[in-house]
């Protein structure tokens, strides 16, 4: 990158600031703005990143930011209340998230008929989790009922790791078909499925638990500064991650756990880890949009079609938004309420880390046209679910008063 890349960008995170009250006021979002950037530097410096290490420092930046966004989501999530409105993800997740995954391998065989199947069913299962991160206005907004808002995060927190298994079984089967073999691939995929649903939590929860206590203790005994707080809370986190992809687990679902874990028992206050997230979360969600737009964008564009076109918005609509309503059936919600939950399924982060690992690891037919369907899903749901968060949360609000 040269030293007038860097400037521009700078220049596009200062004026950001400045304008961070009333962009966050408006229609636009923070992904939106940098995935705009990212594309405009694209196109005034096309070798903004060297082709031999873009996919790569995409991936990182992606895993990164997704460790700690859950982590810090799930730290402010309050089990008292959850325990109350645990229905709800609990019916999104096994019930709305199996129906997601069949529907959207049935209407990607049907837009591509020679597709082979497993192709299909890897597709949707990359599209299938969600990321919170992109409806912040709604996770965040107090228009919006406490057990939507826990629905949408708690959703979103788990269905990256449960769709793990399912994707890596698809990219294998796919793998089969041609022949060839991937040298990485596990020797059992049940017992490998069976482990990362397992150790995840178990090493999530217990990391957790345990930090949490040291973290009272050290606060109790004076021995740690309010600074240093923010620090262990992002240590920790990676911590678990690594821990828990050492023991077998999923990572995913072990931050997940362990940041829901580590919020409820500790005693002491943790303003520091809003605080954390309202700066160095903000910074690496700037970075990931803006590499995603000037390195992934161009790339979905070069191999779009009117059937990536087609399934992209499938995947937004019909394929989210039917199995969540099917799913929620008897809990009493409201017609807008199941719509709420279903469009609030924004495509981010983990899709685009999924995609990645499957286009750099495994040698699947048309690998360049799941790359582009992915992205170019996620791209829409950037500006979709960015422009209709804050009037759908305002809904809330409106019907509250007489």
């Amino acid at each position: 990158m040269h030293h007038s890349d860097y400037i521009i960008i700078l220049c596009v995170i200062i004026v950001f600031a400045l304008l961070s009250r009333r962009i966050s006021a408006s229609l636009l979002s923070l992904p939106m703005v940098f995935m705009g950037a990212g594309m405009a530097l694209d196109a005034l410096s096309h070798d903004l990143v060297p082709m031999d290490i873009e996919h790569e420092l995409t991936r990182t930046i992606a895993e990164i930011t997704l460790i700690i966004v859950l982590f810090a989501d799930a730290s402010v999530i309050k089990l008292s209340s959850l325990k109350r409105n645990f229905a709800i993800p609990a019916r999104m997740l096994l019930i709305g998230m199996p129906l997601t995954i069949l529907t959207g391998t049935l209407l990607a065989r049907w837009a591509s008929p020679e597709l082979a199947w497993s192709t299909a069913l890897l597709v949707a299962a990359i599209l299938t989790p969600t990321d919170a991160a992109l409806g912040q206005a709604v996770v965040s907004s107090p228009s919006v009922p406490q057990r939507i808002r826990e629905g949408i995060n708690v959703e979103s927190g788990l269905n990256d790791g449960l769709a793990v298994p399912i994707i890596l079984a698809a990219a294998l089967m796919s793998v089969a078909a041609t022949g060839t073999s991937v040298a990485h691939a596990p020797d059992n995929l049940w017992l490998f499925a069976a482990l990362q649903l397992t150790l995840g939590p178990l090493v999530g929860i217990a990391m957790g638990w345990g930090f949490a206590r040291l973290l009272d203790l050290a606060i109790e005994r004076a021995t740690i500064t309010v600074v240093h707080q923010g620090i262990l809370f992002l240590a920790v986190a990676f911590l678990i991650y690594l821990a828990a992809e050492a023991a077998g687990g999923n990572g995913f679902i072990a931050v997940f756990l362990g940041g829901l874990t580590f919020g409820n028992q500790l005693r002491h206050d943790a303003t520091f880890i809003e605080e954390f997230m309202e700066s160095e979360g903000q910074l690496l969600t700037m970075a990931t949009f803006l590499i995603f737009g000037a390195v992934m964008v161009p790339l979905a564009l070069e191999f779009a079609s009117w059937k990536t076109l087609v399934l992209a918005l499938l995947y937004l609509t019909v394929i989210r938004m039917l199995p969540i309503w099917l799913s929620l059936s008897g809990l009493g919600l409201s017609a807008w309420e199941k719509i709420f939950l279903g469009w609030f399924g924004p495509r981010g982060l983990a899709s685009i880390l999924f995609a990645l690992l499957i286009y750099s690891d495994y040698p699947i037919p048309g690998s360049d046209d799941i790359l582009a369907s992915v992205v170019l899903t996620v791209m829409i749901s950037v500006v979709l679910h960015g422009i209709s968060a804050q009037p759908m949360a305002r809904w809330f609000e409106r019907r509250k008063k007489p």
